[in-house]
């Protein structure tokens, strides 16, 4: 919303209606989302990372990163926003894990123990990782502020970024098992404000809607 006014980008009342649903809807997201065991040591940290099932997601969002950059984006990624939101969102849920990891990694690291010379290659692996994420990010980003509003790209991106970045952290540190029913409902309200913030945004974006017109047409 407030790109809408440092950048003079138009945004209807609907849109403004939209950004602060979805942000809300992101934040009962993140209240309700499920609580990740504190992992304290690298050996710990290897183990989830080589998980089945963590392997499986990043074997999926490494396939559809590749259909979006190379196929999908340089045909329809002008004309449609979540192109460009999904490419971003799907690199920054490497951020989060990739953060966390860089930390317990460089304790070992810069310890000089017998474990370091592994903990140095962990380290340098997650923070490429990490960097060439960021790198990316900032590309398609530029890209996607050549075509599209700000105001509208950064609401998006932002609720679809909070929500695939829960989801890795939940896969990777298998948090899922302590989710109890009224978490579930939480996420699931969270999830629905969200969806009606974007349908806001997007739908109606092109919609000439403010508070002086409805006061005009209250007058007439």
């Amino acid at each position: 919303m407030l790109a809408s006014y440092v950048l003079k980008e138009r945004l209807n009342l609907l849109g403004k209606m939209g950004c602060l649903l979805s942000c809300a809807g992101s934040v009962i997201l993140i209240i309700h989302a499920p609580k990740s065991d504190s992992v304290t040591s690298q050996t710990e940290l290897e183990e989830k990372l080589v998980h089945p099932v963590f392997v499986g997601y990043l074997c999926i969002v490494l396939l559809l990163l590749i259909l979006l950059m190379f196929w999908i984006a340089p045909a329809y990624g002008p004309a449609n926003i979540m192109v460009y939101i999904s490419i971003c969102s799907l690199l920054g849920s490497f951020t989060v894990p990739s953060s966390k990891g860089i930390g317990l990694a460089a304790q070992n690291a810069f310890s000089g123990s017998e474990s370091s010379e592994r903990a140095w290659y962990l380290f340098l692996a997650l923070l490429t990782v990490l960097t060439c994420s960021i790198l990316i990010q900032f590309k398609y980003i530029n890209k996607a502020l050549q075509h599209f509003d700000s105001s509208v790209f950064a609401a998006t991106y932002y609720v679809v970024f909070t929500i695939l970045v829960l989801l890795a952290s939940a896969i990777l540190f298998r948090e899922w098992n302590k989710v109890g029913i009224i978490d579930c409902l939480g996420m699931l309200c969270g999830f629905t404000t969200v969806s009606v913030g974007i349908i806001l945004i997007q739908v109606f974006k092109n919609f000439s809607c403010s508070l002086k017109n409805i006061n005009t047409s209250k007058m007439d």
